[in-house]
């Protein structure tokens, strides 16, 4: 069983998820902003420019994992 999930395995749920979260608070954002709330809506921008910048250097990091496993 210890054999099923490699830690690349993980990493790689787990940055998927990330993605699918940024994907949600994003939907929220536009009807938020439908909605009137231009200052709400370019604070979750803000923070959403976070998460985007940190999911590149994660997507890299896992190409490096796999490339090790692969070795």
């Amino acid at each position: 069983m210890s054999g099923e999930y490699s830690l690349t395995d993980v990493l790689e749920r787990i940055y998927r998820n990330q993605v699918a979260l940024e994907a949600a608070i994003m939907e929220l954002t536009l009807h938020i902003e439908k909605q009137g709330s231009k200052e709400v809506g370019d604070n979750i921008r803000g923070a959403l420019q976070t998460i985007e910048e940190n999911a590149g250097f994660i997507k890299q990091g896992l190409a490096r994992l796999k490339k090790q496993d692969a070795d």
